[in-house]
This record gives structure tokens, sequence and C-alpha cells, in this order.
């Protein structure tokens, strides 16, 4: 049996509401383009509510990755917040949804809970009217800073991320994520 991850990093969302998938997007880029340490792992845990606690169990920090709205921010714009700061501003699929502070409370009461912490996309659009895979583009061009932003946090916490190689890395998207991290960086210097 593999042991649970010391950190453990979720992109949560829905690939079929536009914007909402963005959690998704950007842990499928992490893991296509860095190399993680084997303490650190990286799920897109799509929107499985309640079913995402058993993954908790011996991590020490959680980071979520999801779309938020009613920020007051831009569209496209990457905060980080604690997860009590989160839940206002997550959006619920449906009103059969749990709101992911559901989750973390759920956790806490079986006590399995990690510390956590919250990366997120204010949306532009979550409600095409038919089905529909994709970003709108004030949200795709966020990734790359969204993705600066969860290394940004895996360094405070000593984590040695590594670019990827290879045919499935893109290059070019790995610029652009350590010109945000630096810009990020230089931000909280201030």
């Amino acid at each position: 049996m593999e042991a649970p991850p010391r950190i453990l990093v979720l992109g949560i969302g829905n690939v079929l509401m536009l914007d909402e998938g963005v959690g998704n997007r950007i842990a499928t880029e992490l893991e296509r383009n860095y190399v993680f340490p084997d303490d650190v792992r990286v799920m897109d845990a799509g929107t499985m509510g309640l079913g995402m606690i058993h993954l908790f169990r011996g991590v020490e920090l959680l980071l979520v990755v999801d779309a938020i709205d009613g920020t007051g921010h831009p569209a496209g714009t990457v905060v980080r917040l604690s997860p009590e700061d989160f839940a206002p501003n997550q959006v619920l699929h449906s009103l059969h949804d749990v709101r992911f502070v559901d989750v973390l409370n759920a956790a806490r009461l079986i006590d399995i809970m990690p510390e956590a912490d919250c990366i997120g996309v204010q949306v532009e659009n979550m409600s095409p009217p038919e089905l529909a895979i994709g970003l709108t583009k004030v949200v795709e061009d966020a990734v790359p800073r969204a993705v600066g932003a969860v290394l940004y946090v895996l360094e405070e916490r000593g984590v040695q991320v590594e670019p990827a190689a290879g045919d499935h890395a893109d290059p070019a998207f790995q610029e652009a994520v350590a010109v945000a991290k630096a810009d990020i960086r230089r931000k909280q210097r201030r």
C-alpha cells in the first residue's frame, strides 16, 4: 500500500461547465509540466465532494485549486484564500453540491483534517447554455499565474519542484509560469 503524501494538491471543478473546470486544468498542467517529490501528490479530484475525504488521511497540507465567483475581482484574477474565506466565493454545481469548506468540516469531525490553503481563479462564465469543455480566454490566460501561485505556496513549504522534460512538457508554458511566479514572489516581498 502506498504511503499518503505529505502534501496533496487538489484541482477541483467540473470540466463540462467552461471556467468551472479551471481547477482541473491547473492540476493537469502541474502533472504534465512539473516533477514533484515523492511526498507531494497532485490530483484532479473533479466534483468528488465528500468522496474525497479519504484522500486527506495522513496529509499535512492540502492545497486546493478551484474556480471562484463573487470576489469583486475581474475575471481571471488569481487569489490565495483560507478555506473559510474560500467558501463564500466557491462555485456550487447544483443544490446537491457540498461546499469544500463542508468537506473540510467533515474531515475535522473524523479527525483527519490537514492544514489547508486555497488558490482560486475568478471565473468569467461557468453557466454555458449547453455543456462546454474549455475555458474562456481570460481564465485560460490566468492558468500560468495560478500554476505559479501553487508552485509559490509549495516553495514556501520548502518543496523543490522541477520543470518536466519530454514530449508532454510545454517549455513555453513553463516559462510563462516562471515569470508569473517571479511576479508573485516580488509582490509578496513588498
